[in-house]
């Protein structure tokens, strides 16, 4: 997408344009990218020392990192699911996951652990406490820049990163067919650690 086409759009046609662009990837083309992206998550730093990791389950054509659960597993690392939180809108509860846990489809039909699961202290955590999240994108730039669903869970969900110690490391996450030339700063825009796609690393401010 050329930085003209770019330049036209605004957040909402480009969302559009962008989840219509991994809609149309094949199924072998997704499964492609799916093991390009783990194989570069499994050299990052972050991820090698993390203990408690969030990750989600893939939707409207995102990439799949699926396949890092078994890996996180055998590091002996707590793999947690992005819940949407009841009575608080728009922010996000973080549940543990493990094979069994029992799941349920939100408003949104996305898959996550069931609420009463989740409303038990011990299976989740707060979510300054975790060591790192791998969460999706709608878009991003090499700048680092990145566009979401539009939602804002992860962004009000982890707006003390700006100011809080300790804090976790933020990893978005997509096809590389979602890349622009540019994108927009936003001030609600949370800061990401890192952008990885199926075929770049992307460090913002390096």
């Amino acid at each position: 997408m050329s930085s003209a086409v770019d330049g036209r759009l605004d957040r909402r046609e480009l969302r559009r344009e962008l989840r219509r662009r991994r809609r149309a990837l094949t199924p072998d083309q997704r499964r492609h990218a799916s093991r390009e992206l783990c194989r570069r998550l499994r050299c990052l730093p972050e991820l090698q020392r993390a203990r408690r990791v969030a990750l989600y389950l893939p939707n409207d054509g995102e990439i799949d990192p699926r396949p890092l659960i078994d890996w996180f597993t055998a590091r002996r690392a707590h793999v947690y699911l992005p819940v949407l939180r009841p009575l608080v809108e728009n922010r996000l509860w973080f549940v543990r996951y493990r094979a069994g846990t029992r799941m349920t489809r939100n408003r949104f039909g996305i898959a996550e652990p069931d609420t009463r699961f989740g409303a038990h202290r011990a299976n989740r955590l707060p979510a300054w406490a975790l060591d790192t999240v791998l969460l999706p994108l709608v878009g991003f730039d090499d700048d680092g820049q990145r566009i979401g669903m539009g939602g804002g869970f992860y962004d009000r969900t982890f707006a003390f990163a700006r100011r809080q110690r300790p804090r976790p490391r933020l990893i978005g996450l997509a096809h590389d067919c979602q890349r622009v030339d540019s994108l927009p700063i936003e001030g609600w825009d949370v800061p990401l650690d890192a952008i990885v796609s199926d075929r770049r690393i992307v460090r913002p401010g390096r």
